[in-house]
C-alpha cells in the first residue's frame, strides 16, 4: 500500500524531499560558518565579544525554534518594513518560505555548533600548543597543524549528531507553508483521506535519510581516529 502511494505521488514526495534536502544542507553549511564564528568570539580575551557570543548562544538554546521561525517569517519584514519606511521607501517586504526555513534553522543550529566547536578546542591540552610553539611553529602553524586536526576529531561527533537532528528539525518549516516532505505529506493525506500511510511513507523516508547520514557520519569519524 505504501508503495502503491508512493508511486501515486511520486513527483510530489520527491519535491518535497528535494526542498527538505535544501533547507537542512544550506543550514549545515551557514549553521557550521556562523557557528565558528560565534565559536571564535566566545574564544576572545574580550569581555564584550564574549558576552554577545554568550546572549547569542543561550537566547538561541533557550527559546523553542518554533518561535524563531515565526519570527524570521513574520516579524522580520515588519521591522524592515518599518524601517524603510522610516527613510521614505515604501514597498512590501516579504521573506519567501524556503528562505525564512533556512535562515531559521542555521541561525538555530548554528548556537549548538559553536558549543561543539568551542568544546574540542577547550578539550585540546595546552601542553601542545607550548610544545609546538618550542619546536619554532608560528601561532598560525600551531594552529592549523597542531590545535584544528586533534580538536576536529574532537568535535565531529556532535557536528555529526547535530547533522543529523537538523534533518528532522527542518520539519518545523510546514508551519510557514515551506513545501517540504511534511507539507506534501499534509497534502496528500488531504486528498487521500489517509492518515495512516502517508505518515508511515513521511517516517521511512526520514529514517532512511537520517540512518545513511548517520552511517557516513560513522565511517568518517573512525578514518579520522585511525590517522
Amino acid at each position: 500500500m505504501s508503495s502503491l502511494m508512493f508511486w501515486r505521488f511520486r513527483d510530489e514526495l520527491l519535491s518535497g524531499l528535494g526542498v527538505t534536502l535544501l533547507i537542512s544542507l544550506s543550514a549545515v553549511v551557514i549553521g557550521s560558518i556562523l557557528g565558528l564564528l560565534v565559536a571564535l568570539m566566545h574564544m576572545s580575551h574580550s569581555k564584550i565579544v564574549k558576552a554577545i557570543a554568550a546572549t547569542y548562544v543561550e537566547v538561541l538554546r533557550g527559546t523553542p525554534m518554533i518561535v524563531q521561525l515565526m519570527f524570521v517569517f513574520f516579524s522580520i519584514p515588519i521591522i524592515l518594513q518599518s524601517i524603510l519606511s522610516a527613510i521614505g521607501i515604501r514597498t512590501e517586504v516579504d521573506i519567501p518560505t524556503i528562505v525564512a526555513g533556512i535562515i531559521a534553522v542555521s541561525i538555530n543550529s548554528s548556537a549548538y555548533v559553536s558549543e561543539a566547536i568551542r568544546g574540542g578546542f577547550q578539550s585540546v591540552d595546552k601542553g601542545q600548543t607550548e610544545a609546538a610553539r618550542s619546536l619554532g611553529l608560528s601561532g598560525k602553524m600551531t594552529m592549523r597543524f597542531v590545535i584544528i586536526p586533534q580538536a576536529l576529531k574532537n568535535i565531529w561527533p556532535a557536528l555529526g549528531n547535530e547533522f543529523v537532528a537538523l534533518i528532522k528539525e527542518s520539519s518545523i518549516v510546514l508551519i510557514i507553508g515551506a513545501p517540504d516532505i511534511m507539507y506534501q505529506i499534509n497534502n496528500i493525506r488531504a486528498t487521500t483521506f489517509d492518515g495512516v500511510t502517508p505518515l508511515i511513507i513521511a517516517a521511512i523516508i526520514y529514517f532512511l535519510l537520517t540512518f545513511s547520514l548517520s552511517r557516513i557520519m560513522k565511517y568518517f569519524e573512525g578514518r579520522m581516529k585511525h590517522d
